[in-house]
C-alpha cells in the first residue's frame, strides 16, 4: 500500500486499529517514524481535546536538565508542567509507581518534587566496605532515557487501570523506546511491554508501536502474536510517498528486507547509487555471520579472481559516496550491469530463503 503523505498513512493506521488491537511498524531511521506518530496524534485533536498518549522523541523533550552551573552541585531534571502527559503527577504517587519499574533496568534512585516540578537522582556507592548515598547526581543519557521510559510505563499502567486523570486516552502510540539500550534490555523491554498490554485485555487502548530495531520488533511481535498487524514502513523512492508492506507472522530481518528491495530494483531497472550502500551493508552482515574478515570475502564471482578484485573495488568505491535515499541519483548503465552481476553472484554464493522475494513479486502483481 502506498500513501502520498504521513497524514493519509496515520488515518489508515487508525482504521486498521478498528480491526486489530495492535499495529507494529518496522522502519529504518530517517523514514519518518517520529513524524508519523505526531501526525497520528494530530488527527485526534479537537480544540483542547486529545485522544492519543504517545511516547516519542518529543516525550523526552518534556524533561530538561538544570545542571546548576553556578555551584555544580544540585543537578535536577526539570519537568514541563504544562503537558497533559503529567496530568496525574501530584495526586497519583508517581514515585511509587515508577520505582518498581525502574529497578528492572537501573541501579539509581530518584525523587520527584511536585512543587518545583523537578526530579533529583541519587546512587549508592560502596567504598572500603562502607556504602554511602551520593545525592543530586547527573545520570547518563541512557539512564535518563530508561527513567523517562519507566515514567511513561507508569502512566500507561494508569491508562490500563482506567484512572480518572487519563480517561481521555483512546489510543496509544509508542515510537522507538529503546534507542539507547543493549540487546538484553531491548529483549526485556519488549517482553515487559508486550505482557503489560496483553494482561490488561480489553482495557488496552488500540496501540501502534514503531521501531528501527529488528530485535525489539521481533520480540514484541512474538509476544503479541496474531493480535498484532505487522508492517514494514519505507519511503517510496520512485515517488514522494510512503509504502506499507505486510511482513506477516514470520520474524522480520532488516537485511533480508533490503535484499528483497535490491532484487526488485535490479529487475525494474530503477537502480540508484545508494543501492550500492545497501548491498555493502548486507555483505558486511553476511561476512560477520560467517566469520569472514570483511565484506570482500562475500564477493564470489562466477569466473576468476580478477573479477573478484574488480567487483570488491566497485562495491567499495560506490558505497563510499554520500548517496542519499531522498535525493536518488540513477546509476550509469555500465554500473547497473556490474551491480546486477555482483548481486546475482552474491545470491548464488549465499542463498537466502526465497519466500520474501516471491512475496514481494506477488505483492507487485496484485
Amino acid at each position: 500500500m502506498t500513501f502520498l503523505d504521513l497524514s493519509a498513512l496515520a488515518k489508515h493506521l487508525r482504521e486498521e486499529l478498528d480491526r486489530k488491537r495492535f499495529v507494529l511498524l518496522y522502519a529504518y531511521n530517517g523514514t519518518g517514524k517520529t513524524r508519523l506518530s505526531t501526525a497520528f496524534k494530530d488527527l485526534g485533536k479537537q480544540g483542547d481535546e486529545r485522544d492519543t498518549l504517545y511516547f516519542n522523541a518529543f516525550t523526552e523533550d518534556l524533561f530538561q536538565w538544570d545542571n546548576d552551573l553556578a555551584n555544580d552541585r544540585e543537578r535536577v531534571l526539570k519537568i514541563n508542567r504544562d503537558s497533559r502527559f503529567f496530568a496525574g503527577l501530584a495526586e497519583l504517587e508517581m514515585d511509587n509507581r515508577i520505582r518498581p519499574l525502574l529497578s528492572r533496568y537501573a541501579d539509581f534512585d530518584f525523587r520527584i518534587d511536585t512543587i518545583d516540578w523537578e526530579v533529583s537522582f541519587s546512587r549508592e556507592v560502596e567504598s572500603n566496605g562502607t556504602t554511602t548515598t551520593v545525592e543530586d547526581i547527573k545520570v547518563s543519557r541512557g539512564e535518563e532515557n530508561i527513567f523517562i521510559w519507566c515514567f511513561f510505563l507508569a502512566i500507561l499502567q494508569l491508562v490500563l487501570d482506567k484512572a480518572e486523570a487519563y480517561k481521555w486516552v483512546k489510543y496509544v502510540y509508542i515510537d522507538d523506546p529503546i534507542s539507547s539500550l543493549d540487546e538484553h534490555n531491548a529483549i526485556t523491554v519488549a517482553n515487559h511491554l508486550g505482557q503489560m498490554l496483553l494482561k490488561a485485555g480489553s482495557n488496552t487502548p488500540p496501540t501502534v508501536i514503531s521501531s528501527h530495531y529488528t530485535l525489539f520488533f521481533n520480540v514484541l511481535g512474538n509476544e503479541l502474536k496474531k493480535k498484532a498487524k505487522k508492517y514494514l514502513l519505507c519511503r517510496d523512492v520512485a515517488g514522494a510517498g510512503f509504502v506499507l508492506r505486510d511482513t506477516g507472522n514470520t520474524p522480520f530481518f532488516q537485511h533480508v528486507s533490503n535484499l528483497s528491495e535490491l532484487e526488485d530494483a535490479q529487475k525494474s531497472g530503477k537502480l540508484y547509487t545508494h543501492h550500492f550502500n545497501m548491498l555493502r551493508s548486507i555483505m558486511e552482515k553476511t561476512a560477520s555471520f560467517h566469520g569472514y574478515a570483511n565484506f570482500g570475502d562475500c564477493v564470489r564471482p562466477s569466473d576468476d579472481d580478477a573479477d573478484k578484485t574488480l567487483h570488491t573495488r566497485v562495491v567499495n568505491i560506490m558505497s563510499h559516496g554520500n548517496y542519499s535515499l531522498y535525493e536518488p541519483i540513477e546509476m550509469l548503465e555500465e554500473n547497473k550491469a556490474l551491480f546486477r552481476t555482483i548481486l546475482d553472484d552474491f545470491r548464488k554464493a549465499f542463498p537466502f530463503n526465497p519466500n520474501p522475494f516471491n512475496q514481494s513479486q506477488q505483492a507487485d502483481a496484485e
